[in-house]
């Protein structure tokens, strides 16, 4: 008997070791591959910068996923500004970078970050070298950036789409009735719509109003920047996009003056070859060209801090797949209490894309910039979106910029609350019984909905909120209580509606945003430095670990758009009553 259970002890001991064995066998050969591809920094005489535009562009490079072709398939294309901007600036310099070619695609980007992008291809042109565009099929969004190209080619069996923009809400009024799921509001704001999606079934008058006026100024700078590069009107270029132009012909691109060249990829090559003056042609990747960088390195740092994403209380596991910025106010209040403390920073400038989230950690970290600006220059740099909560975090800074589409303002403040109790008692058949000691022991239970009495109690907090919101406001940007107020009530603007509103202080770039940071810190020679270090795979791979979300990522996959929305109310549910922030997606298609 002793014989057995020594055996038995000894193969469960070998298995353990082996399992250990084998399980950092796997992390080893993960880690390798994720190192695999990094760049050499290593580029030939007469390259050109090849960009792809196509996938997702952010603010900053992405870890390396080394799981995805193990979990799903291959992982999506991931661009980064913050790289793609220090390439334009090496190639603009570096003698062995002849040109840049531009491959259009389905790019997915905010406008503001095209934008910038944008602005650092017209930058990199003032060195006198080429840009060249092509594309089997251009997306607004590729078309958009492509159009500043010397020449613009597109394939003779190609399309380019040109349609202008719509907004697309999505409403689950219906679809909660029929669970039997009721979504309490209470609101301060005739245009906070981030509670339409739930108690309505179409926009109300006030919400498509600021609708309308915010796709209209997102509009009219885009049509402007590409009229200018195509040297044709506003008029011609919107009449171009009521023609349906996706289901036009390639040569009716050409006859519009939208694309210089129809030919086949062949014939960009040879385009590129001349211009490059070589009979061989190199392509530069990004990540091989921004490797070249040579920053300036002094002990004067201007910090940049990146904020994006759902503002949050307290950190979430998120899908190594899928993603998912996250905000989190306890950790950015630490982050900036260290660059308050460190003495080789002079000055701060917080890059915010953010449509908002918990109001609570929006006062802390409004707290905690308070906290630093009495140390050293805080200047904001809004990209995408700074709204709502984003705004309140920007709004106390020394000095706010924002891209001319950059989404902002959004000065609100909600609550919602979902009251399950029919679809839990009438559809499912649970049922509930109570004692307690107190008459509010059992406020926010989900057997019942709100009495007249909590919801009362639950408005008269929205409003103090809301009140302290706006006075926040009002001491950062040196108005009256009265006129944030007027220009507030959730109401959301574009960053050039914001600008003659007065709630930012200049149209500019993150670049323009670290000048004007080193000015007030009465900086001549000084370096930059980027805040938080971005997570490694492995930090990712860990934070997935502490949680489960195999069934978060079925739910993204199968809901698809209707995915964030609805994550919203599980949040709510779990005491995060107070909400500061706009739609969770402006669906701007």
């Amino acid at each position: 008997m002793k014989d057995v259970l020594k055996y038995t002890l000894g193969c469960i001991l070998a298995l353990l070791i082996v399992g250990v064995i084998v399980f950092f066998s796997f992390v080893g050969m993960v880690a390798g591959m994720a190192t695999m591809g990094k760049s050499t920094g290593s580029v030939e005489s007469g390259s050109v910068l090849h960009i792809q535009l196509d996938g997702t562009l952010n603010e900053r490079e992405a870890p390396a996923n080394p799981f995805a072709s193990f979990m799903g398939g291959e992982q999506g294309n991931s661009l980064s500004l913050e790289q793609l901007k220090t390439a334009l600036r090496v190639a603009a310099d570096n003698d062995k970078i002849v040109g840049v070619y531009l491959e259009g695609g389905g790019l997915q980007a905010d406008f503001a970050c095209m934008q910038e992008l944008r602005k650092a291809l017209l930058d990199f042109k003032k060195s006198g070298k080429f840009i060249v565009s092509y594309a089997d099929q251009y997306a607004q969004s590729s078309y958009y950036l492509g159009s500043v190209a010397d020449r613009v080619l597109l394939n003779p069996e190609g399309l380019l789409d040109w349609h202008g923009i719509a907004s697309q809400p999505i409403f689950f009024k219906e679809v909660l009735d029929k669970l039997g799921v009721k979504v309490q509001v209470f609101k301060v704001g005739t245009y906070k719509s981030a509670v339409e999606p739930f108690i309505n079934t179409e926009m109300s008058p006030a919400n498509r109003e600021q609708v309308t006026s915010y796709i209209h100024s997102i509009w009219d700078t885009v049509v402007a920047d590409v009229a200018k590069s195509r040297k044709l009107t506003a008029a011609q270029l919107n009449t171009l996009a009521d023609d349906y132009a996706a289901l036009q012909p390639a040569t009716w691109y050409a006859e519009k003056h939208l694309v210089d060249s129809i030919c086949y990829i062949d014939g960009t090559r040879q385009v590129l070859r001349r211009l490059a003056k070589t009979s061989e042609l190199h392509l530069a990747e990004p990540a091989d060209v921004a490797a070249l960088d040579s920053p300036a390195d002094h002990s004067d740092k201007v910090a940049i801090y990146y904020a994006a994403g759902d503002i949050v209380d307290e950190a979430s596991p998120r899908d190594m797949l899928s993603g998912g910025d996250q905000i989190v106010g306890s950790k950015v209040v630490d982050d900036l209490d260290r660059l308050a403390a460190d003495e080789d920073v002079k000055a701060v400038v917080l890059r915010i894309n953010s449509g908002g989230g918990s109001a609570y950690a929006s006062e802390q970290m409004w707290r905690a910039i308070q906290l630093l600006k009495q140390k050293k220059p805080v200047v904001v740099s809004m990209s995408g979106m700074a709204a709502s909560g984003g705004y309140y975090m920007s709004c106390g800074a020394n000095y706010v910029f924002a891209d001319a589409t950059t989404i902002t303002g959004s000065i609100g403040i909600f609550g919602m609350v979902p009251d399950a109790s029919s679809l839990l008692t009438s559809k499912i058949g649970v049922h509930f019984d109570m004692v307690k000691t107190n008459k509010s022991a059992d406020f926010g239970t989900m057997a019942r909905g709100f009495n007249a009495e909590e919801g009362a109690a639950m408005q008269a907090m929205v409003e103090r909120g809301y009140k302290l919101f706006i006075s926040r406001v009002a001491a950062g940007r040196k108005m009256t209580t009265a006129r944030v107020d007027s220009i507030g009530q959730g109401r959301v603007w574009t960053g050039q509606q914001a600008l003659g509103l007065g709630l930012v202080d200049k149209i500019g770039t993150l670049e323009d945003a670290v000048a004007y940071a080193a000015r007030l810190a009465k900086l001549k020679d000084y370096s930059q430095a980027a805040y938080p270090e971005p997570a490694s795979w492995m930090e990712t791979f860990m934070q997935q670990a502490k949680g489960d979300s195999y069934l978060e990522r079925k739910a993204r996959l199968a809901l698809g758009e209707f995915y964030a929305p609805l994550g919203i109310l599980p949040q709510l549910n779990n005491g995060h009553y107070l909400q500061a922030r706009i739609p969770y997606a402006p669906n701007l298609k």
